[in-house]
């Protein structure tokens, strides 16, 4: 039993790393207070979604367009990072129809 223990405490720092900030790029701790300029981020993306739902869905279906591109403009998404997220969104394109708000929030977890 104490080996069992002992390797559970072992493995603790690793656990808690993944709760550090930073962990996740792009998104924040929970445990963090929200900055100003973290709302004014979510906000812009939210507006560049589902202020243009249906452009920006057509833009995922066609891999690539203007409506996209303010979405990722908004989110911070790097243009060098835009060809693999078009095809990510893509893939998940199902999901993205029905749920604007997990849109919004892997654009923002690609954003800086």
């Amino acid at each position: 039993m104490r080996p069992l223990i002992l390797g559970l405490l072992a493995t603790l720092p690793v656990a808690l790393s993944a709760c550090a900030p930073g962990a996740l790029p792009g998104l924040g701790s929970t445990l963090l207070p929200v900055t100003a300029q973290d709302n004014a981020r979510r906000g812009a993306v939210e507006l560049a979604v589902k202020g243009n739902f249906g452009p920006v869905i057509s833009d995922i279906t066609a891999g690539g367009g203007p409506a996209l591109e303010r979405a990722f403009d908004a989110a911070g998404v790097p243009i060098s990072d835009r060809p693999a997220r078009r095809l990510q969104l893509s893939g998940d394109l199902e999901l993205y129809e029905v749920n604007p708000g997990a849109l919004v929030t892997s654009l923002l977890l690609w954003g800086g």
